[in-house]
């Protein structure tokens, strides 16, 4: 996860994403760097558009619950089905990072 933490702020930064900046930020973050992740990623991320892939992210999905719980007197019915749905969203999210992380190591 950690390379690509450093490609996603190296992109923020408007800076290249390019295997000696990607090992630079993992370097001065204290990890340990695996040049052939490195060189996996950056080759993976040279097709990509960072920001509609960021945009798309399954992430997004946990911030639309937010609005969901500002309903006011609801029954406790209600308010039990609020409280399930978040954790099978987070299910959904944690599956989606699960394969993610598969990718990268």
């Amino acid at each position: 996860m950690e390379y690509v933490y450093a490609a996603l702020l190296l992109h923020k930064l408007e800076k290249e994403v390019n295997e000696a900046n990607v090992s630079s930020v993992v370097k001065a973050s204290g990890a340990e760097v695996n040049e052939a992740q490195v060189k996996a990623l950056v080759a993976a991320l040279a097709d990509v558009n960072i920001d509609e892939a960021v945009k798309s992210a399954p992430v997004a999905v946990a911030a639309a619950a937010a609005p969901a719980a500002e309903g006011g007197d609801a029954a406790a019915d209600g308010e039990a089905k609020k409280e399930e749905k978040p954790k099978e969203e987070g299910k959904t999210e944690e599956a989606a990072m699960e394969g993610l992380s598969s990718l990268f190591g």
